[in-house]
């Protein structure tokens, strides 16, 4: 005669408790991460066919015309850069490595060459210039 437990082991592992926990890691993660933009300004990049992804970096420089240039936030003019430059590095108290120049296709020559001479008078000379794919290739 073969005789039977009444109370059988419960061997079951509640997962209600893991499954709150990781949850609320969740909501917590993505609550206090924060993630850099791109520039509020809408350009027209250049394409080029070896456009590579560039981090943005504490210093971006956008120029859309020789009257209207933004380094970060601030308004400026070409003339004006290099000043605007020194004050941010130095009101943000900014170790500038690598700088973002954008600007929209059809600025000229001379206003890229005298914003990458004004990042030269502040002692910046790592200045990635962005592009854009051409359209169909990724």
């Amino acid at each position: 005669m073969i005789i039977e437990r009444r109370l059988k082991p419960n061997v079951n592992v509640d997962l209600t408790p893991l499954i709150d926990v990781i949850f609320q890691l969740v909501i917590f993660f993505m609550i206090t991460t924060t993630f850099k933009t791109n520039p509020a300004i809408a350009l027209d990049l250049p394409e080029a066919g070896t456009s590579e992804p560039v981090i943005l970096n504490q210093l971006t420089i956008t120029a859309l015309s020789k009257d209207e240039v933004y380094i970060n936030e601030i308004r400026t003019t070409v003339d004006g850069a290099a000043k605007v430059i020194k004050n941010e590095m130095d009101a943000k108290k900014l170790d500038v490595k690598q700088v973002n120049l954008l600007a929209e296709k059809n600025v000229s020559y001379d206003v890229i060459i005298s914003l990458l001479d004004a990042c030269r008078t502040n002692n910046i000379s790592n200045i990635a210039l962005n592009t854009t794919l051409p359209k169909g290739k990724k």
